[in-house]
């Protein structure tokens, strides 16, 4: 019984200990600063199938982060960046 008690008081300990930094770094990724920079970036680009994909991934992006969804918002943040980063 006190060994099942202890691995659960573990499993939950690591369980705690990864989601804030997990968290974090989606957050971190999902910022205004950074959606900025992305749409500069597409503002950039040459018109063409990339530059209109990369449009619908960023305002996906931001529907998901007015919604607050960081991870989607993260999700679409990187295809957009990694589209206007092909041109």
């Amino acid at each position: 019984m006190l060994n099942k008690i202890l691995a659960a008081t573990a499993i939950a300990a690591l369980a705690y200990a990864v989601s804030p930094a997990d968290a974090a770094r989606v957050k971190a990724a999902c910022s205004g600063d950074n959606l900025s920079k992305t749409e500069t970036m597409i503002e950039n680009m040459a018109d063409g199938e990339g530059k209109i994909a990369a449009q619908k991934e960023i305002a996906a992006a931001q529907d998901a982060m007015l919604g607050g969804k960081a991870g989607a918002c993260a999700a679409h943040l990187s295809k957009a960046m990694q589209a206007a980063s092909a041109k």
